[in-house]
């Protein structure tokens, strides 16, 4: 307590004290004495002051002009992005127009069983009928965090994570199975289709999805189910599940509906020779 009560006592140092009272007796108070030294320190204010009154009438007088070049630099960004929207728009209806087209070729390029067949196995035509609803989603621990980000482990191999080579096996083997048609949270494969990895995310056909991961497949439904889950793909699945938390659920469906693909790029075409009758000799 004694130290704090000589504390409170003497707040200022003697020293400084002692220094104070002499300036004080001097009649120093440090203001410049000189008349060139009071100029000086005039001359100084008066600059600085100056400064300050030619920066304030700058701003003010810059002020409307920067709010009117911002102001034709937002106009001329949105009349850019809604030019870049039209242009969007245009190419999308094109690349439906010229879907549209291949689907039509498709369906009445004679309408054989063949041509039909052609036209589901490539995705260019909307598909329904019975098959399986397969869901695949990542563990609880994977989907909340667990102890730190489950990303941040080299190949994310053991956290729980679906990865793109995951969902490459399951629509090999439902293919392999007996699918006739696939999709992935609605969005139509063909042969031409990749699932690929680009940071975290999983692209199909380059468009992201996000999980739980829906694949439906139409084909003959309990036996589709039944091959597939017995097929090394479905036992790796399955595998997923036990040792890693993956969540899956697959169940039989009565009516399926897959639509077309988006985009069927046609790279190899022949006309379709119908067979003449064989002539006599």
């Amino acid at each position: 307590m004694s130290l704090l009560t000589n504390v409170m006592d003497h707040s200022l140092d003697d020293g400084y004290a002692e220094a104070a009272a002499r300036k004080k007796a001097a009649g120093d108070s440090g203001m410049p004495k000189t008349l060139r030294a009071k100029l000086g320190l005039a001359a100084g204010l008066v600059l600085a002051a100056l400064v300050v009154t030619l920066g304030a009438a700058q701003a003010r007088v810059a002020a409307p002009v920067v709010a009117k070049e911002r102001e034709e630099l937002v106009d001329r960004i949105d009349r850019e992005t809604e030019t870049a929207d039209k242009l969007e728009d245009s190419v999308d209806e094109l690349r439906a127009d010229v879907s549209a087209r291949q689907r039509e070729a498709l369906r009445n390029s004679g309408g054989s069983a063949d041509s039909d067949l052609a036209g589901i196995l490539s995705g260019a035509v909307a598909v329904h009928g019975p098959g399986v609803k397969l869901v695949v989603n990542d563990a609880k621990e994977a989907a909340t965090g667990g102890d730190g980000d489950p990303r941040e482990t080299s190949g994310f191999s053991d956290t729980g994570r679906v990865r793109d080579r995951d969902m490459q096996r399951v629509v090999n083997g439902l293919w392999e199975s007996g699918a006739e048609a696939v999709s992935i949270n609605g969005q139509r494969l063909t042969a031409l289709s990749a699932i690929r990895a680009a940071g975290d995310a999983i692209l199909v056909d380059n468009k992201p999805l996000v999980p739980p991961y829906t694949v439906l497949a139409v084909g003959d439904g309990q036996r589709l189910s039944t091959r597939f889950q017995n097929s090394a793909d479905g036992l790796y699945l399955n595998a997923l599940q036990e040792s890693y938390g993956i969540r899956t659920g697959i169940s039989v469906e009565d009516d399926l509906r897959l639509p077309a693909a988006p985009s069927v790029t046609v790279r190899t075409a022949q006309p379709s020779v119908e067979k003449s009758e064989k002539g006599t000799s």
